[in-house]
């Protein structure tokens, strides 16, 4: 993965060396790398954070996911009864007005697809008098009346038939002159028996025309788009109407919905608990582990796990406490009591370490974690650093020479104005280079030679 973020323009995001998006970077690269900072020192104290950290160590990915299904069907049930109980003080109300509803949509009785019958209809009585007129016409002309249709395709049939005896090529023509004729002659049949059928009845088109505007008038009133969509409605009011009616039915239903969705969240939730009481058992006892190697003499650590006063939540119903002993005699404390920011950093990077061989973390930044801490103790700490790297790639930003000292290579960041501008500036250092920059940290602006010898004392103590 690679990310370009020049000094003007837009930045640049490559995947084995494909451009992509920020968003699908950041979500193939979440958890390769984990920064350690002051800021996460105080993160530390959140009992949301603890009981995050005690998650990831026991691996609860499986049973989170079960718990966060579990609660969102307990609340969906839960607000389906909220529903129920605040329908109930205008059911009376409600059903009144379904009932008037429905009793004005069933007086008309539509029918899917009728306004369009209805309509067909309507306009074939308003044309009554020129259907029948085009049909009696048509039967005339082409049948009955002198030198009608028929009569003159018979005749030239006829005379093309006999022709063709002298002509075979007019004999195909003739067949076809004799079947149009027949053509016609059904046509005009078909005329005769429609015009039977047309009958002008002016009370049939008022009917369909009062019963068109009982239609049109529902479907504006209820703001329909056709008919169907009236069809549609009115099951859905008896839905409902059905419902309300049967209340006390669907609410036992409501009850006995949210009864078991507690009793499946309930379950999980006690099966998550466990398995965290069981977890935190052996993470306390490898940060004590860790807490000995960090110059906490009387270290230890316990990590509490109760429900009281916690209730049901997407996460279970557990409470983390991490209760430390940092000082003999004193007993264990909530960690947010007793500890101060160089304990701090050290129980932070206890915790990292008891984590190690959880998720994909690759590489760990520790963004001057090592503040309020000096002397022996940063000695300690870099010590572990040194042997958390042996394992992952470490990246740490610190102003301690003790630590600085533990380092397989050192990076120098520096700052500088060029042409009206800051600049920053990160380079690798050599050999040489080290033990200056080294000796700069142990002496500070003036390097003796001194103060040289005594960084390369130190970068070989650390090898050692």
């Amino acid at each position: 993965v690679r990310r370009v973020i020049p000094a003007s323009g837009r930045h640049r995001c490559f995947i084995n060396g494909r451009l992509a998006s920020l968003s699908v970077l950041s979500q193939l690269a979440e958890g390769l790398a984990s920064v350690m900072s002051q800021h996460e020192q105080h993160t530390l104290l959140d009992p949301a954070r603890q009981l995050a950290l005690l998650d990831g160590y026991a691996g609860h990915v499986e049973l989170l996911a079960e718990m966060e299904t579990t609660y969102a069907e307990l609340k969906k049930t839960q607000g389906r009864l909220d529903e129920l109980r605040s329908q109930q003080q205008n059911r009376a109300s409600r059903l009144d007005y379904l009932r008037f509803q429905l009793e004005e949509l069933d007086r008309v009785s539509p029918r899917a697809g009728e306004l369009e019958e209805l309509e067909h209809d309507a306009d074939r009585l308003r044309h009554i008098e020129l259907l029948l007129s085009v049909a009696e016409r048509a039967r005339s002309e082409l049948y009955e009346d002198d030198g009608a249709v028929v009569e003159i395709l018979g005749r030239l049939a006829e005379q093309m038939d006999v022709a063709a005896g002298h002509d075979e090529r007019l004999r195909t023509p003739a067949r076809q002159l004799a079947e149009s004729a027949a053509v016609i002659e059904d046509v005009a049949r078909e005329m005769r028996s429609y015009v039977t059928s047309l009958e002008g009845d002016p009370a049939a088109l008022a009917q369909l025309e009062q019963r068109l505007d009982e239609l049109r008038g529902l479907i504006r009133k209820h703001n329909a788009s056709d008919v169907d969509s009236l069809v549609v409605l009115m099951e859905q009011l008896r839905h409902e109407q059905s419902r309300l009616e049967h209340y006390e039915e669907a609410m036992d239903e409501a009850h006995g919905a949210v009864d078991a969705a507690r009793k499946a969240a309930d379950q999980c939730a006690e099966r998550l608990g466990r398995s965290r009481r069981k977890a935190a058992v052996t993470l306390a006892r490898a940060i004590s582990a860790e807490l000995l190697d960090l110059q906490f003499a009387q270290g230890g650590c316990e990590i509490v796990v109760d429900r009281d006063g916690a209730s049901l939540s997407a996460s279970g119903c557990d409470r983390v406490e991490v209760l430390v002993a940092l000082n003999p005699g004193e007993g264990a404390h909530p960690l947010r009591k007793v500890a101060s920011g160089g304990e701090l950093s050290r129980l932070l990077l206890a915790v990292k370490r008891a984590l190690a061989g959880v998720g994909p973390v690759g590489t760990y930044v520790f963004d001057e974690v090592d503040s309020g801490i000096g002397g022996a103790v940063a000695a300690a700490v870099g010590r572990k650093l040194s042997e958390v790297a042996r394992h992952h790639q470490v990246i740490c930003i610190t102003h301690l020479p003790q630590i600085a000292g533990m380092a397989d290579a050192h990076f120098f960041v520096a700052k500088k104005a060029v042409k009206g501008r800051t600049a920053t500036s990160v380079r690798c250092l050599r050999p040489e280079e080290r033990v200056e920059e080294m000796a700069r940290m142990l002496g500070g602006h003036t390097v003796t030679e001194n103060t040289r010898q005594a960084a390369r004392e130190l970068m070989s103590q650390a090898r050692a």
